[in-house]
């Protein structure tokens, strides 16, 4: 049996008090990284960027998506909306999923992960909403054309809650599987 030496008895516990402040710490910066995050898109409203982010990097990939699932609708993107004979969807600020990510990143920067933790959960992190969320257009999109009662129900409450579950489990996932850094 190995009895622990004074210096890892003084380090063991500097870890514990380290590991008390560390949820305010953790607190503060993802609130900071969030809304920092946030702020910078609201700043970029009605900008080319956010117009590359909505039109080009959303809608586009949706009216693809839709297309190859349900070739008679003939869906097509036209700027920040998805047309069809069928219907025409827009594409708002707020519906390309930019908040949900926002809350991995501020999640994964906030949180004392290794760095390359870090740099592949918001890699792959980016990926996941990026799927979700264009998952969440192509089932919006369903809703839109048959049941319009449903798809406020999906679009105000439902869906919104699922993509940020489906990023709280993702991050848990990585959070099982390392133990964090002493800060």
């Amino acid at each position: 049996m190995h009895l622990p030496s004074h210096p890892e008895i003084i380090e063991a516990e500097s870890l514990a008090q380290a590991r008390l402040r560390q949820p305010w710490r953790v607190l503060l910066i993802f609130l900071a990284v969030f809304f920092a995050l946030q702020y910078g898109w609201e700043m970029g409203r009605d900008s080319a960027v956010e117009r590359v982010f909505i039109d080009e990097l959303t809608v586009r990939p949706a009216a693809w998506i839709i297309d190859r699932l349900w070739p008679a609708f003939q869906v097509h993107a036209e700027g920040h909306r998805l047309v069809a004979a069928a219907g025409r969807l827009n594409i708002l600020n707020g519906c390309e999923g930019m908040e949900t990510l926002f809350l991995l990143a501020a999640a994964f920067i906030a949180y004392p992960f290794a760095w390359r933790t870090r740099l592949l959960g918001l890699a792959a992190g980016t990926v996941l909403v990026f799927a979700l969320n264009q998952a969440r257009i192509v089932v919006l999109w369903h809703a839109f054309l048959h049941d319009r009662a449903w798809f406020g129900v999906l679009h105000g409450m439902v869906l919104p809650v699922l993509l940020v579950a489906a990023c709280l489990v993702f991050f848990l996932i990585l959070l099982g599987r390392e133990a964090p850094r002493p800060t």
